[in-house]
């Protein structure tokens, strides 16, 4: 009783502020920030999410399905972003070895991490020579890649 002048004013905005989420609908999709902070990003959630809650926006909205549908999105096969945990599963994988950029990994992450992060040390040190400059790189050995 007490909540429903709050929801008649959250309605009058339209959809700028929907309720929902509840129920016998769709929750808000859980799901982690791939590029941001991840070192093994298949995908990143943020469009993925965005676009697949456009769709079902109006089962968020309604309690019109026979029971809650919990969503999640993982990045990657880590699955950090609860996947495990839930009705629908989308999940990022990984289909081809990574692509070294000498020009700009140095400068996107941290070397010690990304080969750290191979589980099968496909990743290893390396040295480039960019704009006549050796510089600090990694290297693929694609025959050790899971991809």
């Amino acid at each position: 009783a007490k909540v429903q002048p709050l929801l008649d004013t959250l309605a009058s905005y339209g959809n700028k502020y929907p309720v929902g989420g509840t129920g016998a609908g769709v929750t808000n999709i859980v799901h982690t920030q791939g590029w941001v902070h991840c070192h093994t990003p298949a995908t990143d959630a943020s469009g993925v999410v965005k676009a697949v809650m456009d769709e079902l926006f109006d089962y968020f909205t309604s309690m019109t399905l026979p029971a809650q549908v919990r969503i999640a999105l993982a990045c990657c096969l880590n699955m950090c972003g609860a996947v495990h945990a839930s009705d629908i599963a989308i999940l990022g994988i990984h289909r081809k070895p990574p692509m070294i950029d000498h020009n700009r990994i140095s400068g996107v992450c941290e070397l010690p991490l990304a080969i750290a992060s191979c589980p099968l040390g496909a990743v290893k040190p390396a040295k480039a020579e960019v704009n006549g400059k050796e510089i600090k790189t990694v290297k693929v050995t694609v025959e050790r890649c899971m991809f």
